[in-house]
């Protein structure tokens, strides 16, 4: 589910723009008092209309947290995805888009504290998680291998999945204090912090993954 279940939901525009209104009820009323009638105002079809894409309020709920998490996972794909990018630039694209819109959104931290609190008691709210982060560590494995290579460095599948788990640790705590907007410290901060703590974690030279914010500020 989640990325793939996010590909081929957004292919089916009334189903998309359902889901889309359940994530958006939740947000607004929480889980317990989005129900039904708001959910299709708010996508603008009839509630009958609901029957015909899903079983139950609970089937609708569990497949907006796969679409949820297939859309961060989508976006910071998207983000390292171009052929002619050298390896380093493709893995701090992939880190750096977590740390901007569309991914680092209060709303956003806000529906995953919400869906994540059911992982513990539903089983099915478990696969979703398990396999929306499953993903986001495969494309953490992908772009950190060649990097890895291109510096000399031990890139077997087990050192390259322990470095993925370690970044996608790094990631989550960033992207969760970030998106909360506490006012702390300025958000634009994190892409570069992330990425020098990405260089420590693969024990890459210094600037290795940060210059590639440097070109990005010359470019703007």
């Amino acid at each position: 589910m989640t990325k793939r279940a996010y590909s081929r939901l957004s292919q089916d525009r009334r189903r998309t723009d359902l889901i889309e209104a359940t994530l958006s009820c939740v947000a607004d009323l929480g889980l317990d008092k989005a129900g039904a009638r708001q959910i299709a105002e708010r996508a603008g079809v009839s509630a009958g209309l609901i029957r015909h894409y899903f079983s139950s309020k609970e089937d609708m709920v569990r497949s907006a947290y796969a679409y949820l998490m297939g859309q961060m996972t989508a976006a910071a794909e998207e983000s390292g995805a171009g052929e002619a990018l050298p390896p380093e630039v493709a893995l701090a694209e992939v880190i750096a888009a977590n740390f901007a819109p569309p991914n680092l959104s209060g709303v956003k931290v806000s529906l995953w504290a919400t869906f994540v609190g059911r992982v513990r008691v539903d089983p099915a709210y478990a696969d979703i998680h398990r396999e929306g982060y499953r993903e986001f560590l495969d494309l953490l494995e992908a772009r950190i291998h060649p990097v890895l290579v291109a510096h000399g460095r031990p890139a077997d599948p087990t050192r390259c999945k322990s470095l993925a788990i370690a970044l996608n640790g790094l990631i989550d705590g960033l992207w969760i204090e970030g998106s909360l907007g506490h006012g702390l410290y300025d958000a634009r901060r994190l892409p570069g912090l992330a990425l020098a703590a990405a260089e420590g974690i693969l024990r890459l030279p210094d600037t290795t993954l940060t210059r590639h914010l440097a070109r990005e500020d010359e470019r703007s």
